[in-house]
Protein backbone atom coordinates (compact mmCIF):
# COMPACT_ATOMS: atom_id res chain seq x y z
CA UNK A 1 0.00 0.00 0.00
CA UNK A 2 1.26 3.58 -0.91
CA UNK A 3 2.14 5.84 2.37
CA UNK A 4 0.04 8.52 2.81
CA UNK A 5 1.56 12.45 2.31
CA UNK A 6 2.21 14.21 5.22
CA UNK A 7 1.79 17.82 4.57
CA UNK A 8 2.57 20.67 7.14
CA UNK A 9 1.03 24.34 7.03
CA UNK A 10 3.18 26.85 8.96
CA UNK A 11 2.83 30.76 9.36
CA UNK A 12 1.89 33.48 11.66
CA UNK A 13 -0.94 34.10 13.56
CA UNK A 14 -3.49 35.29 11.37
CA UNK A 15 -1.68 34.15 8.64
CA UNK A 16 -5.08 32.30 7.24
CA UNK A 17 -3.46 28.83 7.56
CA UNK A 18 -6.80 27.67 9.15
CA UNK A 19 -8.89 29.17 5.68
CA UNK A 20 -6.64 27.66 3.39
CA UNK A 21 -6.11 23.75 5.15
CA UNK A 22 -9.86 23.82 4.86
CA UNK A 23 -9.38 24.31 1.33
CA UNK A 24 -6.55 22.14 0.53
CA UNK A 25 -8.30 19.08 2.67
CA UNK A 26 -12.04 19.72 0.54
CA UNK A 27 -9.65 19.72 -2.58
CA UNK A 28 -7.79 16.65 -2.00
CA UNK A 29 -10.79 14.42 -0.52
CA UNK A 30 -12.61 15.40 -4.08
CA UNK A 31 -9.63 14.21 -5.84
CA UNK A 32 -10.20 10.98 -3.59
CA UNK A 33 -7.62 10.87 -1.24
CA UNK A 34 -8.19 9.99 2.06
CA UNK A 35 -7.39 12.84 4.55
CA UNK A 36 -6.70 13.33 8.09
CA UNK A 37 -6.90 16.45 9.49
CA UNK A 38 -4.84 17.81 12.83
CA UNK A 39 -3.05 20.62 14.52
CA UNK A 40 -0.70 21.28 17.11
CA UNK A 41 -1.14 21.55 20.18
CA UNK A 42 -2.62 18.24 20.20
CA UNK A 43 -5.84 17.43 22.33
CA UNK A 44 -3.32 15.65 25.28
CA UNK A 45 -2.86 16.39 28.36
CA UNK A 46 0.57 17.37 26.72
CA UNK A 47 -1.40 19.58 24.76
CA UNK A 48 -3.54 21.48 27.44
CA UNK A 49 -0.80 22.21 29.62
CA UNK A 50 0.96 24.02 26.31
CA UNK A 51 -2.32 25.87 25.88
CA UNK A 52 -2.54 26.96 29.37
CA UNK A 53 1.23 28.11 28.86
CA UNK A 54 0.36 30.25 25.77
CA UNK A 55 -2.94 31.62 26.88
CA UNK A 56 -1.12 32.89 29.64
CA UNK A 57 -2.90 30.79 32.27
CA UNK A 58 0.90 29.22 33.17
CA UNK A 59 4.14 31.32 33.07
CA UNK A 60 6.77 28.54 31.37
CA UNK A 61 10.11 29.18 30.01
CA UNK A 62 11.15 28.62 26.47
CA UNK A 63 13.12 25.47 27.56
CA UNK A 64 9.84 24.20 29.47
CA UNK A 65 7.83 24.93 26.51
CA UNK A 66 10.48 23.51 24.19
CA UNK A 67 10.49 20.05 26.09
CA UNK A 68 6.74 19.87 26.20
CA UNK A 69 6.21 20.70 22.57
CA UNK A 70 8.68 18.03 22.11
CA UNK A 71 6.53 15.33 24.36
CA UNK A 72 3.61 16.09 22.78
CA UNK A 73 4.96 16.01 19.08
CA UNK A 74 6.28 12.38 19.78
CA UNK A 75 2.35 11.64 21.40
CA UNK A 76 0.82 13.07 18.01
CA UNK A 77 3.22 10.65 15.72
CA UNK A 78 3.17 7.47 17.27
CA UNK A 79 -0.25 6.93 19.75
CA UNK A 80 -2.19 4.56 18.00
CA UNK A 81 -5.56 5.59 18.14
CA UNK A 82 -4.77 8.96 16.37
CA UNK A 83 -1.09 9.45 15.65
CA UNK A 84 0.34 10.59 12.59
CA UNK A 85 2.29 7.75 11.67
CA UNK A 86 -0.40 5.19 11.72
CA UNK A 87 -2.27 7.16 9.27
CA UNK A 88 0.44 7.35 7.18
CA UNK A 89 0.68 3.53 7.22
CA UNK A 90 -2.78 3.23 6.04
CA UNK A 91 -2.53 5.28 3.19
CA UNK A 92 -3.72 8.33 4.37
CA UNK A 93 -2.89 11.79 3.63
CA UNK A 94 -2.30 13.86 6.87
CA UNK A 95 -2.50 17.41 7.36
CA UNK A 96 -1.42 19.24 9.90
CA UNK A 97 -1.36 23.04 11.44
CA UNK A 98 1.69 23.92 13.05
CA UNK A 99 5.00 21.39 13.53
CA UNK A 100 8.34 21.32 14.32
CA UNK A 101 8.97 24.62 12.45
CA UNK A 102 6.95 26.25 14.51
CA UNK A 103 9.30 25.32 17.90
CA UNK A 104 11.70 26.79 16.21
CA UNK A 105 10.78 29.79 14.97
CA UNK A 106 8.81 30.54 18.35
CA UNK A 107 10.96 28.70 20.89
CA UNK A 108 13.81 29.47 19.32
CA UNK A 109 13.56 32.94 20.17
CA UNK A 110 14.85 32.95 23.72
CA UNK A 111 16.15 28.87 23.50
CA UNK A 112 19.02 27.69 21.91
CA UNK A 113 17.84 27.39 18.49
CA UNK A 114 20.04 24.50 17.37
CA UNK A 115 19.20 22.98 20.97
CA UNK A 116 15.31 23.02 19.99
CA UNK A 117 16.05 21.86 16.61
CA UNK A 118 18.07 19.10 17.59
CA UNK A 119 15.61 17.94 20.14
CA UNK A 120 13.14 17.63 16.96
CA UNK A 121 15.14 16.19 13.99
CA UNK A 122 17.37 14.08 15.93
CA UNK A 123 14.06 12.04 17.22
CA UNK A 124 13.49 8.97 15.46
CA UNK A 125 9.63 8.62 16.44
CA UNK A 126 8.77 12.60 14.86
CA UNK A 127 8.21 12.30 11.07
CA UNK A 128 9.75 14.31 8.68
CA UNK A 129 6.85 15.85 6.46
CA UNK A 130 7.05 15.50 2.51
CA UNK A 131 5.87 18.97 2.18
CA UNK A 132 5.54 22.43 4.15
CA UNK A 133 3.40 25.71 2.85
CA UNK A 134 4.23 28.78 4.64
CA UNK A 135 1.76 31.19 4.29
CA UNK A 136 3.97 34.89 4.37
CA UNK A 137 1.59 38.04 5.78
CA UNK A 138 2.97 40.95 6.50
CA UNK A 139 3.35 41.88 10.00
CA UNK A 140 0.78 44.69 10.34
CA UNK A 141 -1.82 42.42 8.05
CA UNK A 142 -1.77 39.57 10.81
CA UNK A 143 -2.07 42.03 13.41
CA UNK A 144 -5.01 43.47 11.93
CA UNK A 145 -6.83 39.60 11.15
CA UNK A 146 -5.82 38.69 15.22
CA UNK A 147 -7.29 42.23 16.29
CA UNK A 148 -10.95 41.46 14.28
CA UNK A 149 -11.31 37.75 14.75
CA UNK A 150 -9.90 37.12 18.07
CA UNK A 151 -11.60 37.89 22.01
CA UNK A 152 -8.17 37.53 23.74
CA UNK A 153 -4.56 37.42 22.34
CA UNK A 154 -1.72 34.35 23.44
CA UNK A 155 1.21 35.49 24.62
CA UNK A 156 3.29 35.41 21.33
CA UNK A 157 0.41 37.52 19.46
CA UNK A 158 1.82 41.30 19.36
CA UNK A 159 3.45 42.84 16.82
CA UNK A 160 7.15 42.59 18.01
CA UNK A 161 7.15 38.92 18.85
CA UNK A 162 5.91 38.22 15.62
CA UNK A 163 8.64 40.32 13.98
CA UNK A 164 10.81 38.04 15.36
CA UNK A 165 9.22 34.72 14.62
CA UNK A 166 8.89 36.13 11.10
CA UNK A 167 12.38 36.39 11.33
CA UNK A 168 13.16 33.50 12.77
CA UNK A 169 11.16 31.25 10.42
CA UNK A 170 13.37 32.22 7.60
CA UNK A 171 16.51 31.60 9.40
CA UNK A 172 15.36 28.09 10.08
CA UNK A 173 14.14 27.29 6.19
CA UNK A 174 17.19 28.56 5.22
CA UNK A 175 19.34 25.78 7.10
CA UNK A 176 16.59 23.26 6.65
CA UNK A 177 16.75 24.25 2.76
CA UNK A 178 18.69 21.16 1.13
CA UNK A 179 16.87 18.51 3.39
CA UNK A 180 13.07 19.24 3.96
CA UNK A 181 10.47 20.61 1.07
CA UNK A 182 9.45 23.95 1.93
CA UNK A 183 7.51 26.39 -0.05
CA UNK A 184 6.90 29.97 0.90
CA UNK A 185 3.33 31.26 -0.58
CA UNK A 186 2.58 35.14 -0.41
CA UNK A 187 -0.72 35.10 1.57
CA UNK A 188 -1.11 38.53 1.61
CA UNK A 189 -3.66 38.41 -1.35
CA UNK A 190 -7.56 37.03 -2.53
CA UNK A 191 -7.92 34.15 -0.57
CA UNK A 192 -8.67 31.95 -3.93
CA UNK A 193 -5.71 33.07 -5.36
CA UNK A 194 -3.84 31.82 -2.53
CA UNK A 195 -5.75 28.67 -2.52
CA UNK A 196 -4.97 28.63 -6.44
CA UNK A 197 -0.92 28.62 -5.84
CA UNK A 198 -1.28 26.00 -2.86
CA UNK A 199 -2.85 23.56 -5.16
CA UNK A 200 -0.02 24.37 -8.26
CA UNK A 201 2.55 22.92 -4.88
CA UNK A 202 -0.07 20.01 -3.63
CA UNK A 203 0.21 18.56 -6.87
CA UNK A 204 4.41 18.59 -6.99
CA UNK A 205 3.82 15.97 -4.31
Amino acid sequence: MEKGKFIVFEGLDGSGKGTQINLLVEEMKKRGRRVYQTAEPTESSTGGMIRDALAGFVKRDEYELSALFLADRIFHNVNPKNGIAQFLERGIDVVCDRYYYSSFAYQGIDADLDWVMGLNLGCKEIIRPDLCIFLDVDIDSCDERIEKNRFSREIYENKETQRMVRNRFFEVFKKLKDSENIKIVNAAREIQEVFSDIVKIYETI
